[in-house]
């Protein structure tokens, strides 16, 4: 990453222009958000690995969605219950 990467994506984070991916899983229900990303590819490109690594580890069902959106801890949140 270049050094300039890390605060261009954290301003567009602030602003809610950054791209996210929301990952939900079953058998654990666990949500993930993944990101932030300044371009909608750059953060598909970086998806991949890490859904296939969640799949790899036996979760049920793998489902993502991508958002432009502004987001906080927690980037893991796990289903109550």
């Amino acid at each position: 990453m270049t050094p300039l990467l890390r605060p261009l994506r954290s301003i567009a984070n602030g602003f809610g222009l950054a791209w996210w991916a929301r990952v939900e899983t079953r058998r654990p229900d666990v949500t993930y958000w993944f990101g932030p990303y300044i371009r909608r590819s750059s953060l598909e490109a970086a998806l991949r690995p890490f859904l296939a690594d969640l799949r790899s580890e036996g979760a049920a069902e793998v489902n993502h969605s991508l958002i432009k959106t502004r987001r906080a801890e927690p980037l893991t949140i796990a289903a109550e219950g």
